[in-house]
Parts: structure tokens; C-alpha cells; sequence
């Protein structure tokens, strides 16, 4: 499974962006696709994920909820990240992933994803 993100930029805080990401492919059973992002210095840190095949399930990381959604066009095997509200300390790198036959209490821990696409900066100046 290749993914190709694509999205991100330089806004303002406050404004808003959207990041998509396209899989080659959806694996069987339970398709996970999520976004996680990484802060100079520091960890990555999960941001959302989505069931794109298998189930519905989403989850959203507490420090965005309310500002960032997550969905899924299911037959482009795509997923977006709609960030509003964007703060300064939303500036990262963020990575589209993907996993197979994950639970959903693992959609948070980036060692359960077996694909990652390249990095997006997004960076929200103050």
C-alpha cells in the first residue's frame, strides 16, 4: 500500500486546511487510514484515524478535538483531515498512515501502523 499525502502549507492561526490522503490500495478486512504528526523535537503524536473499510469508527485525538475532523471517501480510498482553528502549536510534520486489522483502542499507537506516506509541514504562524 503506497500513500500520497498532499495539503499542507503555511496559514495564519485561526485559519484553516485541509490535508487528503490516497491509498493504492485498501488491504481486506478492517482498512484503517489515520494522520500522525511530528513537532520538532518532538514525538509523533496521533492526531485522528478513521475506518475506511470493515467498520466506521473514528477517533480524534483529544488536543484537536473540536477543531480537526476526519473522513474518508470510500471509493477513492482517500481520507482528509480538516484542521480548523489552527493554532501555532498545531505546526508539525503530519504523516499519513495506514493499517490493517487494527483495534480501535490501538488507532493511537503509531507502532500498529504498517504504511506510512510522506510527510506534510503545516505550519500555523502566531
Amino acid at each position: 500500500v503506497q500513500l500520497q499525502a498532499s495539503g499542507g502549507g503555511l496559514v495564519q492561526a485561526g485559519g484553516s486546511l485541509r490535508l487528503s490522503c490516497a491509498a493504492s490500495e485498501r488491504t481486506s478486512g478492517r482498512f484503517v487510514m489515520g494522520w500522525f504528526r511530528q513537532a520538532p523535537g518532538k514525538e509523533r503524536e496521533f492526531v485522528a484515524a478513521i475506518t475506511v473499510s470493515g467498520g466506521s469508527s473514528t477517533r480524534v485525538a483529544n488536543s484537536v478535538k473540536g477543531r480537526f475532523t476526519v473522513s474518508r471517501d470510500y471509493a477513492k480510498n482517500t481520507v482528509y483531515l480538516q484542521m480548523n482553528s489552527l493554532k501555532p502549536e498545531d505546526t508539525a510534520v503530519y504523516y499519513c498512515t495506514a493499517a490493517a486489522n487494527i483495534i480501535f483502542s490501538d488507532y493511537n499507537q503509531h507502532t500498529r501502523y504498517s504504511y506510512w506516506g510522506q510527510g506534510t509541514l503545516v505550519t500555523v504562524s502566531s
